[in-house]
């Protein structure tokens, strides 16, 4: 995709060659189109958007190796733990 020159808004913006690949490669890693990268590139910066995308990759890798627990998961442990709780403060001693 040639993305040297993109309309935003009422202005045009230039990419360097050197951006246009580090756009492409993050769009490839973000698993979205350099057009749609471009927004968040915009938005937040490149580092920004790298930093966010290599963590969720680590975070992907991490829930595949059973390293981390979904929150939902969580949620429901925490509420069992604290209804327990409430029970034993309500029964009388």
């Amino acid at each position: 995709m040639d993305i040297r020159k993109k309309s935003v808004g009422a202005g045009t913006i230039a990419l360097s060659k050197a951006d246009q690949q580090r756009l492409e490669q993050l769009a490839k890693l973000g698993e979205r189109t350099p057009a749609s990268m471009l927004k968040f590139v915009l938005r937040d910066g490149f580092d920004e958007c790298e930093l966010c995308i290599q963590e969720n990759i680590e975070a992907e890798q991490g829930f595949a190796r059973g390293e981390s627990v979904d929150h939902a998961d969580v949620m429901e442990s925490a509420k069992r733990m604290l209804a327990e709780y409430a029970k034993r403060q309500r029964q009388p001693n």
